[in-house]
């Protein structure tokens, strides 16, 4: 076995290893970046490049299918060539990829490592039983995989993730969907779109990122006039006949138990961190009950068994907290940053919390959701206003006049505290809502800046004007009270 030893090893080279390898090298030449699995990144290979082609393909589809309300006649319906839409997606996702793995290249030969690692002890890792690596840091980016429950296994090479999906080499009839979060959501509704058959179940009322029950249920109802979607079914695989799977589920509106036939399952219940192959037993680390490292998210430093902070980091899709891929390269940078200056580890600053799914309309979550505002502030400290996107004028005017947003703001302090959105094009209002909150501006702040005539940024400040009033409203009646006395 050979023996090597390095100021930093970088476990995993995808979004975090490469920004982590990146900030290190800043400080130290001394670093290893250790690849298991394929290169690319996920986003690149089968996360968000490849999804967004398909969507990009579904969406031309359903806008050329409603030019007739604009007066505009197509002369027959929209003919789907599912070869073609997939050769697309393939070809421009191996262009994205492309442009990672020559990133890669330009790594020096010394500093890449192939093969598996696990930890021997904390300072050393074990790659392929081949190289025994030893480190004074350790950097854990080793992403994370579809999980598949056990009972959908049943579908055989019938079932298809994320991860595999995109390799289809045409459109099949028909696909039944389980898991309705971001990943379920965008796919299913781009494969219906592109003309596929499509069901979507989910068990526990879920959809897609949202927490806020009204804008949920608002959307649900909206995603239902075009697919169909049960986020509270019980539909359930119960056998694959030759290259089919059969499901068996209780129709939402009828009540009754009905028998279908699909060509695929695609699986969508969630991803797991790759984290149960490390050995991280030896590593000395503070570990939960299923296994995860408890960490610093400021730092990006884990815990020891003492309490204590360790020398080995952990960032990205990995560490289970933000798997979206800003949040994985911010965790990366940081990482790096403070293994390669170990001398001196400093807490990072940390984004406002941003997070979108491209359907359409577009679900967003900004700063802190519905759920953990309750949580923070109970139901009685924050002031919420809402707007429907039915009649907007601008969305009138485009056709796309679908949608629902709750803004949330604190009392007392006037800040705005975050938001939650299902409407048209929503992704470039969320990032309005984001660098507010990232700025803790209040809502008269917000109020105060430009809205231009006819946008749909219309529709947001009409929302805020409402979410001002409620929260002066409320000052008023405090400052009243206080005027009145004790027991007023």
């Amino acid at each position: 076995m050979q023996h090597r030893k390095v100021d930093v090893a970088i476990i995993g080279a995808g979004t975090a290893g490469l920004a982590a390898y990146q900030a290190t090298k800043a400080h130290t030449e001394s670093v290893a970046l250790i690849e298991r699995g394929p290169a690319g990144t996920t986003c690149a290979r089968v996360g968000c490049m490849p999804s967004k082609l398909l969507i990009a393909a579904a969406n031309a589809a359903q806008h050329t299918r409603h030019v007739e309300r604009f007066g505009i006649d197509i002369d027959g319906t929209v003919r789907i060539d599912g070869e073609a839409v997939m050769t697309r997606v393939r070809s421009e996702r191996d262009y994205f990829v492309g442009h990672v793995l020559d990133s890669m290249a330009r790594i020096p030969e010394q500093d890449k490592y192939r093969g598996h690692a696990r930890f021997a002890d904390a300072n050393t890792l074990v790659i392929d039983d081949q190289i025994r690596l030893e480190a004074e840091r350790i950097i854990i980016a080793t992403g994370s995989r579809p999980t598949i429950p056990e009972p959908f296994q049943l579908a055989g090479d019938r079932l298809v993730t994320s991860d595999t999906l995109f390799e289809w080499a045409t459109l099949p009839e028909s696909v039944v969907v389980f898991g309705p979060g971001t990943t379920g959501l965008e796919l299913a509704q781009a494969l219906a779109r592109l003309g596929v058959r499509v069901r979507l179940f989910g068990r526990h009322g879920s959809l897609g990122i949202l927490s806020d029950d009204v804008v949920r249920k608002e959307a649900e109802r909206i995603f239902n006039e075009e697919f169909y979607v049960d986020t509270q079914g019980d539909a359930k695989i119960i056998e694959r006949d030759n290259h089919q799977v059969i499901v068996s589920f209780t129709e939402r509106s009828t009540g009754n138990t009905l028998t279908e036939r699909f060509d695929y399952a695609l699986i969508a219940t969630g991803r797991q961190p790759n984290i149960d192959a490390l050995d991280l037993l030896n590593a000395g680390l503070k570990l939960d009950d299923k296994g995860m490292p408890s960490f610093d998210r400021y730092t990006m430093r884990c815990r020891n068994t003492d309490g204590q902070l360790s020398h080995i980091f952990i960032a990205g899709d990995v560490d289970n907290e933000s798997p979206v891929l800003h949040e994985a390269t911010d965790e990366g940078r940081i990482a790096g940053d403070n293994a390669g200056r170990f001398d001196s580890v400093y807490s990072s600053h940390r984004r406002s919390p941003l997070s979108i799914v491209f359907s359409d309309p577009q679900i967003a979550r900004i700063g802190l959701s519905h759920a953990e505002l309750s949580a923070r502030y109970g139901d009685k400290n924050v002031a919420i206003s809402e707007y429907s996107f039915d009649n907007q004028g601008r969305a009138r005017v485009m056709g796309i006049n679908k949608g629902f947003l709750r803004l949330y703001g604190e009392y007392g302090s006037g800040h705005f505290l975050g938001a939650e959105i299902c409407m048209p094009q929503g992704e470039h209002i969320a990032h309005l809502l984001a660098w507010a909150h990232q700025q803790r501006m209040s809502v008269t702040q917000m109020l105060s800046m430009p809205y231009y005539h006819p946008t749909l940024e219309e529709g947001l400040r009409t929302a805020l004007r409402d979410l001002s009033t409620r929260l002066l409203l409320d000052a008023a009646l405090v400052e009243q009270c206080m005027e009145c006395g004790p027991g007023a």
